[in-house]
């Protein structure tokens, strides 16, 4: 069975020592009272909700999966899930990071976050459940009347009620504007829901008392295309005035999938058979809040990638030290064993350590992510909250395809170094490599974030919020430039910054006259964007470890950090050079090959 210790000390060093996190978190009058003490306390006490509650249920819940009874549409989760909930919902995990005036307890995002983290690195299904919540509660809070909110988001937040976001349907995925739910006004201002709805996460459970799915459709009179699409609150339990359950809904389960991967949570084929629903915001104007929930989601799905690589490193590692295999090539390092631990081997550290960076530097992009978000919704000065906006929407693509991406490659490797034990279901890591795969799928796959991040935040400004970020990389090199002992992290992202800019502009012009070409390049522009991200945080946490290590500190975390910003640098950051090149060979190569796909 996998282990897992909580990544605190991490997790602090991103928040305290490379964000400063408090800095920004008490200019910001709704967080002037907060201190890094009970931030740490917090996430001290998350750990230990996930360790020792969550990790348990994880591989027992990917055996026993999810019970649909065909004749009353229910749903049971596994042995276990439902009292885990209850103890999430006593212990007030569910309202950590919502609104007081919701019930919530008004901590920042960056806190629930890191909560999140280790919620998916214990037990990604079984995190899945109260995460989609989060979505929908802030497309509701954002979105909804004062009636809507006032009947839905005290329940949300305290974790009684769960949400859903309900958009694919059988014929269409990311294309919503193919969608055919129809959603017909009744006189008392509700609407009658009919459709299909397929993939829909967490869409039924026996955890709470009433589940709220919110659903897009058409109304009748609806423009075609995604103009025409409108969004709906529909509860699985009407809500009556006083705000207690009322008669069952329309909407019910039809079917469970079977999946590859997070097997123990539900995904629901869902029918909705003249559902009541209320509109929320305006009439064809649904993708305004549907997008609240997908941005939010597309964050979280960088999230579970995160969690699962770090845990699959965790239990990588210590395989590695525990099972020997060989000779080391300089000779034996183990002389009281026949044969020396499998990490005295490169090839194993290459595996072990591309994990690690990739772990180390996702937590730093979440976190600096989260608290961009924190900053447009809080700040004081207009002017940081539109920055900040305008920042987190050119990076969500890259926290949700960089980041998951990697995690794949990353947990992978991990696989491999435990060799045919691996393979095995009762080590654990071939459930982190199925529970990873969905990751780069689902909220849009990994293709479709390119294309947003490229098409839209990068050519559709005309590179404006790169430059911003290059502003931030320019920061680093100007202090840092003429430090000997940062220059192997200098002077890469300073090279490649520069050549981002003659990059993205040959691809603009070639874009401009064929659109196939921006289709063609978007993928590789999307990493190459992703690892300058990365460096540009991989060369801040540098920083700090070695004015540590020259200030005396002999804490030897200070020197693993440094000794894995070196990997990094030397072993995975060069791949921007083989990717610009694959991006500029065009779409000829892909376009003009009929003969080939006939």
């Amino acid at each position: 069975m996998a282990t897992y210790t909580p990544p605190l000390r991490d997790m602090q060093f991103i928040m305290h020592e490379v964000l400063n996190v408090m800095a920004d978190l008490q200019a910001m009058p709704v967080h002037a009272e907060i201190d890094a003490d009970t931030i740490n306390a917090v996430l001290e006490e998350g750990g230990k909700f996930a360790s020792e509650v969550l990790l348990p249920l994880n591989i027992s819940g990917d055996t026993e999966g999810c019970t649909y009874d065909a004749a009353s549409h229910a749903v049971t989760t596994p042995a276990g899930y439902k009292e885990a909930y209850a103890q999430y919902v006593d212990s007030g995990w569910a309202a950590l990071s919502c609104e007081p005036e919701f019930g919530g307890q008004g901590l920042p995002l960056i806190v629930n976050q890191c909560f999140y983290e280790m919620m998916n690195s214990a037990n990604q299904a079984w995190a899945m459940y109260p995460g989609l919540t989060h979505g929908a509660y802030a497309a509701l809070e954002t979105h909804g009347t004062p009636e809507q909110k006032a009947a839905y988001l005290h329940k949300m937040s305290s974790g009684e009620w769960t949400g859903t976001m309900c958009l694919t349907e059988p014929h269409c995925g990311t294309d919503l504007g193919l969608m055919r739910t129809k959603a017909e006004p009744q006189v008392d201002g509700s609407y009658k829901l009919t459709g299909n709805k397929i993939f829909i996460s967490a869409g039924e459970h026996d955890l709470t008392s009433n589940i709220i799915h919110l659903v897009l459709a058409r109304l009748p009179d609806a423009p075609p295309g995604i103009k025409g699409v409108s969004l709906f609150i529909v509860p699985k339990f009407l809500v009556n005035a006083d705000g207690s359950l009322g008669a069952r809904n329309g909407i019910y389960c039809g079917g469970l999938e079977h999946k590859m991967g997070i097997k123990s949570n539900v995904t629901a084929q869902i029918v909705l058979d003249g559902a009541v629903g209320t509109l929320v915001g305006q009439p064809n104007k649904g993708m305004q809040g549907m997008f609240v929930m997908m941005n939010a989601a597309r964050l979280g799905v960088g999230n579970q990638s995160l969690g699962l690589t770090e845990v699959a490193f965790q239990n990588a590692l210590a395989y590695a030290k525990d099972r020997i295999q060989m000779r080391s090539l300089t000779g034996p390092k183990a002389t009281d064993k026949p044969a020396d631990p499998i990490l005295v081997h490169p090839d194993v550290r290459r595996m072990l350590l591309t994990a690690k960076a990739y772990a180390e530097g996702g937590r730093a992009l979440m976190c600096f992510s989260s608290m961009l978000l924190e900053k447009e919704h809080h700040h004081p000065d207009e002017a940081v909250r539109k920055e900040s906006g305008e920042l987190l929407a050119m990076l969500t693509p890259i926290v949700k395809a960089f980041i998951t991406d990697n995690g794949w490659a990353a947990i992978s490797g991990c696989l491999q170094v435990f060799g045919g034990h691996g393979y095995i279901k009762e080590w654990g890591m071939e459930q982190f490599v199925r529970d990873a795969r969905i990751n780069m799928i689902y909220e849009g796959t990994n293709t479709i974030q390119s294309l947003d991040l490229l098409g839209r935040k990068i050519l559709g400004n005309n590179g404006a919020t790169l430059k911003k970020f290059g502003k931030l990389i320019g920061t680093l090199v100007a202090e840092e430039g003429v430090n000997e002992k940062m220059a192997e992290f200098i002077t890469p992202i300073a090279m490649l910054g520069e050549q981002m800019t003659k990059f993205t502009t040959e691809l603009g012009f070639k874009g401009f006259q064929n659109p196939d070409e921006v289709g063609a390049a978007a993928v590789d522009y999307l990493r190459v964007a992703g690892h300058l991200v990365f460096g540009y945080f991989w060369a801040r946490m540098a920083q700090v470890a070695l004015r540590q290590i020259a200030a005396g500190n002999t804490d030897p975390f200070y020197v693993a950090k440094l000794q894995t910003a070196r990997f990094y640098f030397a072993k995975l950051f060069p791949e921007t050079t083989t990717l610009m090149r694959t991006a500029r060979t065009g779409s000829k190569v892909l376009m003009d090959t009929d003969a080939a796909l006939a």
